[in-house]
């Protein structure tokens, strides 16, 4: 990992990299406090910067300055968002602020906050775009369990559509899904 340089694809607006919840506290927490990444090559938005907007131009800036991304790893929310590109999210989106819905503010507070707590997930995050996201040189989607089978049926036979923003992924010259058999089980 000495060599690796990452740009991660998304985190909450308001809380500090320290912060438990935090996306980059998650990522040290799992892997780079593990591995031995140089912590000069590892890139999470920033969710306490005061200037969102020019910090999204900043780290496409820094995707583009380190040669684009060679691999994006990639999961699939419940309605069929990437990164936390809702539905409705243009195709063509740059890393930008985005607010999220209820539905992945209500999954979010099962997963991190425990039922109930959705008023302590952040509203706002900083996401890549789905452009952003299509311009990697190969893509890499993981999703498993049954909770995961009627999206992941939409992604991979359904249509492309901004309202299932990982269909995009069936633009990309050089997309895998991998997907155990609950995933798989709408499958046609």
């Amino acid at each position: 990992f000495s060599k690796v340089t990452t740009f991660n694809l998304d985190e909450y607006i308001g809380l500090p990299p320290s912060h438990d919840q935090s996306y980059c506290y998650f990522m040290h927490d799992r892997l780079f406090n593990h591995v031995d990444i140089n912590e000069e090559n590892v890139h999470v938005p920033m969710g306490m910067t005061p200037n969102p907007n020019a910090f999204c131009e900043w780290y496409e800036d820094e995707m583009e300055r380190a040669g684009g991304i060679d691999l994006q790893l990639l999961g699939i929310g419940g309605d069929g968002h990437i990164g936390f590109n809702e539905p409705g999210s243009s195709l063509a989106s740059r890393t930008r602020v985005k607010t999220l819905t209820e539905q992945t503010i209500k999954d979010n507070a099962e997963l991190f906050f425990g039922k109930g707590k959705e008023d302590l997930v952040p509203k706002f995050v900083i996401t890549m775009g789905v452009g952003t996201i299509l311009e990697a040189r190969k893509l890499l989607l993981i999703a498993f369990g049954k909770r995961k089978a009627a999206i992941v049926k939409q992604l991979i036979e359904g249509p492309v559509t901004s309202m299932v923003t990982a269909s995009a992924l069936q633009l990309h010259p050089d997309a895998v899904v991998v997907i155990d058999e609950e995933a798989a089980a709408e499958l046609e």
